[in-house]
């Protein structure tokens, strides 16, 4: 993966490693809509690493279509992220390790409601990675000098 845009390959890596933002994930449907996701991430190997229920709707488009685009960005000025595009490929995550590293990463740790649900025995869970063919950055740090929201 080499970026194009504001930064490198160490900067963008180092942002996508440090940030618990969720990725915005577009991906085709059956009937060739357009559909939209938010899902937690964790960035390894290149790839992107999501994890969801195997009954989720995304389960069924990515089987039909893997094409994908993505983007990760801040929410709150300066405004900066990553963005592309690639393809994803998805599989069972029996003892749901990814999951759990998941909620570690957003949660920090695996103590809450929400946790014991998605860790529930009766969830079938998956992994999804995204393989990106395509990365721009972008950073508007120097430009937003100054604006607060």
């Amino acid at each position: 993966m080499e970026p194009t845009g504001a930064w490198d390959r160490e900067r963008t890596e180092a942002f996508l490693e440090g940030r618990t933002i969720p990725v915005r994930l577009a991906c085709h449907t059956r009937a060739d809509t357009l559909w939209m996701l938010s899902l937690w991430y964790l960035y390894r190997d290149g790839a992107l690493w999501c994890a969801t229920s195997a009954s989720a709707d995304v389960v069924d488009y990515l089987a039909g279509d893997n094409r994908v685009a993505f983007e990760i960005s801040t929410n709150e000025p300066p405004y900066k992220g990553v963005r592309g595009n690639g393809t994803a490929s998805v599989d069972a995550d029996t003892d749901k390790d990814l999951l759990r590293e998941l909620l570690e990463r957003y949660l920090g740790g695996t103590d809450s409601p929400l946790a014991e649900q998605l860790l529930s025995p009766d969830r079938e869970e998956v992994r999804i990675r995204i393989d990106p063919a395509r990365i721009y950055t972008w950073d508007f740090s120097e430009r937003m000098t100054g604006v607060r929201k």
